[in-house]
């Protein structure tokens, strides 16, 4: 069965790719002249905050601070190692965000294919209601779910932060649209080898759907690691602390410790950076796939 059903999926792949021509040696065009700039545009944040980084503390404070340092100075970076839990800041906020994207990709898929593709009493009014909830603010939610996570016993701890990015409303939207623009026909074939719901579902859906759940652990990473305010409340712990509360804790109303904050900003950048380095063939697809007609 499993060798039938991986066959059908192999299938299916083939299938959904369209033929590629042959690419011979890419010519510049005038575009490339105006995307150059921009893409620098979108750069030039990062690298003055890396400049700023491996600045001398005398020149952060200086008016008008220069663009570029006088000499190379690593001394924030020793600082923020040496003085401050950096490591277990970045220790909690990995443990976030890789429970986030790992419940975003079981539960969101399960969902989004179930309203995809299974039919029962309701099915349009339940998304409909689940897309609606993204219209609600943030900030209306605040106290009852503080109210309810302080019932459970989840404030100040990892479990205030984890909870709340099991999954999304977002994310089942996505896959379900991801999983309608898939052929019927997939399915079919897989019911006629013989395959149930689940098989069918785990052998030939699924591996179609690499693209769109690489997006879905983009956008999670993004907002679980970055997320800020509903930490800075829910968590009152210095070991629970993710990386970005524990930036947040340079800054006062008296005195920004900007060593610290600009080099804490350049460790906490890099592993998005990286990730979406490794995952951006797979967002590109997604993109392209999209806009495909099944």
């Amino acid at each position: 069965m499993a060798t039938i059903l991986s066959n059908a999926a192999t299938a299916g792949a083939r299938a959904a790719e369209a033929p590629r021509p042959r690419r011979g040696k890419r010519r510049m065009s005038g575009w490339h002249f105006v995307l150059a700039p921009v893409s620098l545009l979108f750069a030039i944040p990062f690298v003055q905050m890396f400049l700023a980084s491996v600045s001398p503390a005398a020149e952060l404070i200086a008016y008008p601070p220069p663009l570029v340092p006088s000499r190379i100075d690593f001394g924030g970076f020793i600082a923020l190692f040496t003085t401050t839990d950096v490591v277990r800041w970045l220790a909690n906020s990995v443990i976030v965000s890789l429970s986030a994207i790992v419940s975003h990709l079981v539960l969101c898929s399960l969902a989004g294919y179930g309203f995809a593709r299974l039919k029962f009493r309701g099915r349009t009014t339940g998304i409909f209601l689940i897309i609606a909830t993204i219209m609600i603010p943030t900030q209306l939610l605040m106290i009852p779910t503080y109210i309810l996570f302080s019932r459970w016993g989840l404030v100040d701890g990892l479990g205030a932060a984890i909870v709340p990015w099991l999954a999304s409303a977002f994310g089942i939207f996505l896959m379900r649209q991801f999983f309608l623009s898939l052929p019927p026909e997939l399915e079919e074939a897989g019911r006629i080898d013989g395959g149930n719901r689940w098989q069918i579902f785990w052998h030939v859906i699924l591996p179609l759907a690499k693209p769109a759940l690489a997006t879905l652990a983009i956008f999670t990473l993004l907002s679980s690691w970055n997320d800020l305010v509903w930490p800075l409340i829910a968590i009152n712990n210095d070991e629970a602390f993710t990386v970005q509360l524990g930036l947040a804790n340079f800054q006062s109303t008296r005195r920004t410790q900007w060593e610290l904050l600009m080099a804490g900003n350049v460790v906490a950048t890099l592993p998005l950076i990286l990730f979406f380095l490794f995952a951006q063939k797979q967002f590109v697809a997604t993109m392209t796939l999209t806009g495909m007609k099944g």
